[in-house]
């Protein structure tokens, strides 16, 4: 995952600011604390879901990532505090057997809208890169991917001042004992790491692999046609910078003579015309991503399910329960319809901030790096949530 960003600057996005997506819940406070009620006292009821117009195909998709996230919604603590775990407990009983063609009345039965604040969305687009890479270094692919590194650690009590959310910071110890910061981008790049048996594959583009570092999941394809597929495992506990900020900084982003769209590709497109340049300011953003690889279907979100493209949110966890379904009406019909918020993001916060996920493949990269749309969100909550709320 690297939701995310400003609004009107596309998902090259958090490229231009924030932490991109930066997988599942792994930016700074991105699960907040038990009992939090951000969204409860912002809620409003929305209208009946048989008037919404589902279309069936969506609601269809929607109802099979439901299934999906329902063995952690019926054991997990929603942090929004909008919902217990037994609340779900009718829903998603119903779910498993319940006939896909029939999905529309599925979420009108066992749901109510309700609308957070002032139900004013805000989505973005991420999605899975397909890069070249081989598990076995050869001529043409010297990039490495690396695994979790055993000396990535968080600071031992009164080793290092705590984190603005109480965390510990990550570091690594030195010969010494003396706790100090990971390794940074520059240098693992300058072979920090080499040489330990980190190296799960090699990638062939250094600016291809720095993107899906960026997305935080991905896959490897080999030359033979084979799939390695990538998941997050960690961060070196360094800060992102966005490389689009300092490219607008430095005025290399804009409309005039010279200067690039400030969109992923129009950043591709500089790294690719200045090598030397681009090298440098890729390695002024600090953070590394390190993977594992996955087996199972799909890239996890933090929900610890699969998630699936034109289905899957990442959203808020103060504001959202995950694994609710949402239903979206936006200025980009693409994002229109029933979705089911079974990530996070970074930079995803606030009510009716979200990220859409567009799956894999040239056209998903296309749809999620030019998404920006602005419209109305509604949660679905299990019928009766709302009565319960206001007698609490």
């Amino acid at each position: 995952m690297l939701r995310r960003r400003t609004a009107g600057l596309l998902l090259a996005l958090a490229l231009l600011g924030g932490c991109a997506r930066l997988i599942p819940g792994t930016g700074p406070a991105a699960v907040p604390p038990v009992g939090t009620t951000a969204a409860s006292s912002n809620l409003a009821p929305g209208p009946h879901p048989g008037s919404l117009g589902m279309d069936a195909g969506r609601a269809s998709d929607a109802l099979a990532a439901f299934v999906t996230s329902c063995p952690r919604l019926v054991a997990r603590t929603d942090t929004s505090g909008l919902t217990r775990p037994q609340d779900w407990s009718e829903a998603c009983n119903a779910a498993s057997g319940w006939p896909a063609a029939d999905a529309r009345r599925f979420f009108a039965t066992f749901f109510e809208t309700a609308k957070v604040a002032d139900g004013s969305a805000f989505v973005t687009g991420y999605y899975e890169p397909e890069i070249a890479g081989v598990r076995t270094r050869q001529p043409g692919f010297d990039v490495p991917v690396y695994g979790l590194p055993p000396d990535l650690v968080r600071a031992r009590p009164g080793d290092a001042p705590p984190l603005p959310d109480g965390q510990q910071p990550k570091g690594r110890y030195d010969e010494t004992g003396r706790f100090v910061p990971y390794y940074s981008r520059a240098e693992i790049e300058d072979g920090a790491l080499a040489g330990k048996g980190l190296e799960l594959a090699w990638a062939a583009d250094p600016v291809a692999f720095f993107f899906l570092q960026i997305q935080g999941s991905g896959r490897l394809r080999a030359p033979d046609g084979s799939v390695i597929r990538l998941g997050y495992a960690g961060q070196n506990g360094l800060d992102y910078t966005g490389i689009g900020s300092l490219m607008r900084d430095r005025g290399l982003i804009g409309t005039g003579p010279g200067q690039y769209p400030g969109s992923m590709q129009g950043i591709v497109q500089y790294l690719r015309d200045h090598p030397a340049e681009g090298h440098a300011l890729m390695r002024q953003n600090a953070s590394w991503i390190f993977f594992r690889e996955l087996t199972g279907p799909g890239p996890v979100g933090a929900l610890s399910v699969p998630i699936s493209g034109r289905t899957t949110l990442a959203a808020d966890p103060a504001y959202v329960p995950l694994g609710a379904p949402v239903w979206l009406r936006t200025d980009r019909a693409e994002t229109n319809g029933l979705w089911v918020a079974q990530d996070t993001g970074g930079a995803i916060r606030g009510a009716n901030r979200f990220d859409s996920f567009w799956g894999a493949g040239a056209d998903a990269a296309t749809i999620a790096g030019g998404m920006s749309a602005h419209g109305e969100a509604l949660l679905l909550l299990p019928r009766g949530t709302l009565e319960r709320l206001r007698h609490r």
